[in-house]
């Protein structure tokens, strides 16, 4: 895995993990990369220190915890981008937290196309060719997103957290 800096054509910067540079390019150059902040899908890498590594291992970035009663979605484009950054980032309070997660599934809702509980089916057929290219959303089980993720597929997933507080 590898992480990076990202900046938006407007200048808004937010952190990402990719599971290589050539994951990176792919999304990039396809604009299936979204700036969480205002939408944009012109998206490049901004100048970052380099991490050196201390010789002693690194902990694994845990998954974000879900809700149950909101099960997260796995989206083939952008929810590899955007993510809160792990240790050394900026740290958000669980406000500011809910209020990211809104504006991204916003920008998610608005462009990209809902395929439900066949997320893993269409995923698979946009990758193999036999389906049309384009954004989608739906529902995915651990399973299914992670046998997506080894076949090369780039998916997420991302806590689906309601549009209110009420």
């Amino acid at each position: 895995m590898i992480h990076y800096t990202l900046r938006c054509a407007q200048g808004h910067e937010f952190d990402s993990w990719f599971r290589n540079s050539t994951a990176f390019e792919a999304l990039a150059e396809a604009r299936e990369l979204v700036c969480p902040e205002c939408g944009d899908t012109h998206i490049d890498r901004a100048i970052m220190a380099p991490r050196i590594a201390s010789g002693r291992s690194e902990p694994t970035a845990a998954e974000p915890a879900t809700d149950p009663a909101s099960p997260p979605v796995a989206t083939a484009s952008v929810a590899t981008a955007g993510s809160p950054a792990p240790e050394g980032g900026p740290q958000l309070t669980p406000q500011q937290m809910r209020h990211f997660l809104r504006e991204v599934r916003r920008v998610i809702e608005a462009s990209h196309t809902y395929v439900g509980g066949s997320f893993a089916e269409e995923a698979r057929r946009i990758a193999n060719g036999d389906a049309e290219e384009r954004p989608i959303y739906g529902e995915a089980s651990e399973d299914e997103a992670r046998e997506l993720a080894e076949d090369g597929i780039a998916v997420g997933r991302i806590p689906w957290v309601p549009l209110t507080d009420a």
